[in-house]
């Protein structure tokens, strides 16, 4: 469904925003970019099917760099995923640093940002549910929140 108005998204608890990524440096070396890239979606659905591992929602793109915007409940939950023994991604990793680690011909990346209520803003016009927007709380902006400096002041809806 599109929202067809301007609509900003809220969580009224911490959270984490994880990007995660890899970047294919030699493309015709599929055997060694294309277990990574296919790891990642079976993480995803691990997450997905299990929602008390504190996984929200996220969002992805595919291309030279794959990039995953995920949402996550708390840090705490983030990296008990990553340490946890008997999920997928303590094995995949391991992998990658026995078979690909230092070939160059992959490289992956990730960046962790603990948010608090208030110290983000969101904007979203003509746009189905995405991002923070999917995960969170998606309301109409009025004429107070009109503005990125007002949403991050945390003015509400007048209507």
């Amino acid at each position: 469904m599109i929202h067809r108005e301007r609509m900003t998204a809220t969580l009224d608890e911490p959270f984490v925003v994880f990007l995660i990524g890899a970047r294919i440096n030699r493309f015709w070396k599929f055997g060694s970019w294309l277990p990574v890239v296919r790891s990642m979606g079976q993480m995803l659905t691990e997450l997905h099917a299990h929602p008390e591992l504190g996984f929200l929602g996220g969002e992805s793109w595919l291309g030279r760099s794959p990039l995953v915007v995920q949402y996550w409940r708390s840090l705490d939950h983030l990296l008990a995923y990553a340490s946890a023994r008997d999920a997928a991604h303590l094995p995949m990793w391991k992998r990658f640093n026995q078979r690909i680690q230092g070939s160059g011909d992959v490289g992956i990346w990730h960046e962790t940002y603990v948010v608090s209520p208030g110290s983000y803003e969101t904007i979203y016009n003509n746009m189905p549910p995405f991002g923070l927007g999917r995960v969170g709380q998606l309301r109409a902006i009025g004429r107070r929140a009109d503005s990125a400096r007002a949403r991050l002041a945390g003015e509400r809806d007048d209507r």
